[in-house]
């Protein structure tokens, strides 16, 4: 017997829109106040999970066709990568650097390895808690 969900699902459209976009608040931020990759992808990982609790999982794996294992190893390789770079530059493993750079649109704007590494922590969180959520609900 199918449940007719039309409530929720409308719901859930407009609520995964401002959670997505808080998500992003929080990363851009992270490097300077509470927040960062490891919070803004838990956020975006509940966008997955209110989708998964208004839709099947079948609907949004057609809708999103990602997989979230690769996705989750993309982020490993990019927070070992942040740290190993800086080996190379001799200085120890994770450290940081930053610099200023005149953008067309945007003018004079800070640039960091920080963001580098905040993204790859966003999509490791993202793909870990999105592929045990999947695995989850595949089960039921």
């Amino acid at each position: 017997m199918k449940i007719n969900d039309v409530i929720l699902q409308t719901v859930t459209r407009i609520a995964v829109f401002i959670i997505l976009t808080m998500a992003i608040y929080l990363f851009i931020s992270g490097h300077n106040s509470p927040g960062g990759g490891f919070i803004g992808g838990l956020i975006l990982a509940s966008a997955f999970v209110l989708l998964c609790l208004a839709f099947d999982i079948e609907t949004i794996a057609n809708g999103i066709p990602l997989d979230f294992k690769k996705v989750a190893a993309t982020g490993g390789f990019i927070v070992l990568g942040t740290g190993l770079t800086a080996i190379f530059f001799d200085v120890p493993f994770l450290s940081q650097t930053h610099s200023y750079a005149n953008l067309p649109i945007v003018g004079k704007t800070a640039l960091s390895t920080v963001t580098l590494f905040e993204a790859g922590v966003a999509l490791a969180v993202v793909g870990v808690v999105v592929t045990i959520i999947s695995s989850i609900s595949e089960d039921v």
